[in-house]
């Protein structure tokens, strides 16, 4: 997949995917509380996006587009199969899991990340 943004817009998608996923809605407030960000950095993030065409935003609050669906569930698959790796595999413990993968994922190639859900799924 094309790489559309940063790594710091990638955790952005991959929040409003979560968020959406959680509450059924996503607000500013909901992105910045996740993040730990502040709510303007929060809007200038939302605007870039919108612009790339990976978010909608509207009164009723913040959608993923097709492509930023795409891309968001991609980050998301990679983050959720690190995870994995970390916790069942190697017996890191839950908290530290989540925390590298937040950050691994952003840096692994897709060569990589293909050979170790190869590896996972045997």
């Amino acid at each position: 997949m094309e790489k559309y943004i940063h790594e710091s817009g990638e955790d952005y998608i991959e929040a409003i995917l979560r968020i959406h996923e959680r509450k059924g809605y996503v607000r500013s407030v909901d992105i910045a509380e996740t993040l730990g960000v502040t709510k303007p950095s929060v809007s200038r993030a939302v605007k870039l996006l919108a612009g790339k065409g990976l978010i909608d935003i509207t009164p009723a609050g913040i959608t993923l587009t097709d492509k930023g669906q795409e891309l968001a569930e991609a980050v998301f698959s990679k983050h959720k199969l690190i995870r994995k790796f970390f916790t069942d595999i190697l017996g890191v413990s839950d908290k530290t899991a989540e925390a590298d993968a937040c950050r691994v994922e952003h840096a692994l190639s897709e060569e990589t990340y293909v050979k170790l859900k190869e590896f996972i799924e045997r």
